[in-house]
């Protein structure tokens, strides 16, 4: 498939567009309701399928057919970011209305970091198609895996990233709004809304170990990958709003997930023995997905919505109005100028004394 410039620019600009669509959309913060969530995933949706019919008419069947099996893949296997997501916004006790800032800044985050893997994992198959069979390899390993642990738990509070970031970085214990980094007494401080972020970033990185290789498997085409990747990973946001409470009824969705994987990596082994079509490939994903769903449904009929529980990451509280108000500039001469003014402050008191 031969990519001019120009289509790389026009997924760039509408990328960016939506972004600012989304900003702009949310630029006060307040709770996402589920209307609100199911109304921003049918959009999100929607404009991921229409690119798609744009691929199918422009470079044919073929590569559009590998655009929504890509597409599908990244989009069943965010599901388990999300429900991550939920665990780490109970742990830290997050208000619902800041945490749609963490997951913009955490998506914008991951489509850069996804750019670069995808990248890097084109120009290895590219050099060493050899590479194929360790992706197809860990992805079977990987399913085995998540089976066997489909029972356990994400504890955030464990985090070692956590540990590091805490033992690095000075920390205030009170959420000051939707600031990530406040200024207090000359002293620039995290607040607990950047150590989510951190986590958050972190785990996207996890989750794309899994999804990219993933997604090689059926089209080797970087436009298409990356393609499937960002408009998936755009509509992560208002799938967290819409699912985030009702996880607990996914039961079997990560048997699912486990199966989908295995299933990649098997076509992936047998490349070069048994070529697979992409059609059946993007049907078995959706028929996969599909039955885990409605068995999870059906097992868990009558259930309601309910938060995610996890254990506390920490005693987190809110800042009051006059903590807020006092607070210094965080950068610029500003912040100097807080910083002069605190220590002559400091002088003059012990002068006087």
């Amino acid at each position: 498939m031969d990519v001019p410039l120009s289509a790389w620019l026009i997924v760039f600009g509408a990328i960016a567009v939506m972004l600012a669509v989304d900003l702009f959309a949310h630029r006060t913060a307040h709770v996402i309701g589920v209307r609100e969530a199911a109304a921003w995933s049918v959009a999100w949706v929607l404009v991921a399928v229409g690119f798609g019919v744009g691929v199918w008419v422009v470079a044919g069947a073929e590569f559009g057919q590998q655009y929504f099996a890509g597409y599908l893949i990244e989009k069943s296997l965010s599901v388990d970011n999300v429900f991550v997501w939920a665990i780490i916004f109970s742990a830290f006790a997050v208000p619902r209305q800041y945490q749609h800032r963490v997951l913009f800044l955490g998506v914008v985050g991951a489509l850069l970091l996804r750019g670069v893997f995808i990248a890097a994992g084109a120009i290895l198959i590219e050099s060493f198609s050899w590479v194929l069979y360790l992706f197809a390899a860990f992805l079977i390993f990987t399913g085995y895996r998540m089976i066997r642990q489909r029972n356990e738990h994400v504890h955030p509070e464990k985090s070692p990233v956590l540990w590091v970031f805490r033992r690095l970085v000075p920390m205030t214990d009170a959420f000051h709004e939707q600031r990530l980094l406040i200024r207090r007494g000359g002293v620039l401080l995290a607040t607990p809304l950047l150590a989510v972020l951190v986590l958050v970033e972190v785990t996207d990185v996890v989750f794309a170990v899994d999804s990219i290789p993933a997604i090689f498997a059926v089209t080797s085409e970087p436009f298409i990958v990356f393609a499937a990747n960002a408009f998936a990973i755009l509509g992560l946001r208002a799938m967290y709003s819409l699912l985030a409470d009702l996880m607990h009824r996914f039961v079997y969705l990560k048997i699912g997930l486990a199966l989908v994987l295995v299933w990649v990596g098997v076509k992936m082994l047998l490349l070069d023995l048994f070529y697979v079509p992409t059609t059946v490939s993007l049907l078995v994903v959706a028929s996969i997905i599909g039955v885990s769903i409605v068995l999870s449904l059906r097992a868990t009929r009558g259930q309601g919505r309910r938060p995610v529980a996890a254990e506390s990451a920490g005693a987190f509280r809110m800042a009051s109005a006059e903590e807020i108000a006092a607070l210094e500039p965080v950068w610029g001469a500003g912040s100097r100028r807080a910083g002069l003014s605190r220590t002559e402050k400091d002088r003059t008191e012990k002068g006087r004394t």
